[in-house]
């Protein structure tokens, strides 16, 4: 299903708080035109859940259009939508975040190459096994088969 204009005004909105823009970083909010597309189109199949969210939102705006509040109204309208519904609020914070930081140019300002993480992997620093060892020591739980 695809969103009316009017949700995605909402939705743009609360991606917005959720991570906005960085003049000092240089990289856009989630409400940038290409992150928003991507978010339109993996939210996609919750939308009718992520509607239910964006309806609960407007009602917290007061009578206002969610989008129009100012940055800190926004925020609290958005914090106290976190608190009553957490499970959507993470379904969205989850979408967002996914999206955010497949981005070009998010992922260059992080010093990081823009490409997937496999076939060539990255390099991981090597810990301390023995910290393994309270695991190893302990008495299986499990059934042998």
């Amino acid at each position: 299903m695809t969103y009316t204009d009017k949700e995605q005004n909402i939705l743009k909105a609360l991606v917005e708080v959720i991570i906005p823009a960085s003049p000092e970083y240089n990289v856009p909010g989630a409400g940038d035109e290409i992150i928003m597309n991507d978010i339109l189109d993996v939210a996609a199949p919750h939308h009718d859940t992520i509607s239910i969210a964006l309806g609960m939102l407007e009602e917290l705006a007061g009578g206002l259009a969610f989008a129009d509040l100012p940055d800190n109204e926004r925020s609290a309208a958005a914090e106290t939508f976190k608190a009553a519904q957490p499970a959507i609020a993470g379904l969205i914070t989850i979408l967002t975040a996914q999206c955010y930081y497949r981005d070009n140019r998010v992922m260059h300002s992080l010093e990081m190459e823009a490409r997937p993480p496999f076939p060539k992997g990255f390099e991981v620093a090597q810990g301390d096994w023995s910290l393994l060892d309270p695991v190893r020591a302990r008495d299986k739980f499990y059934r042998e088969v």
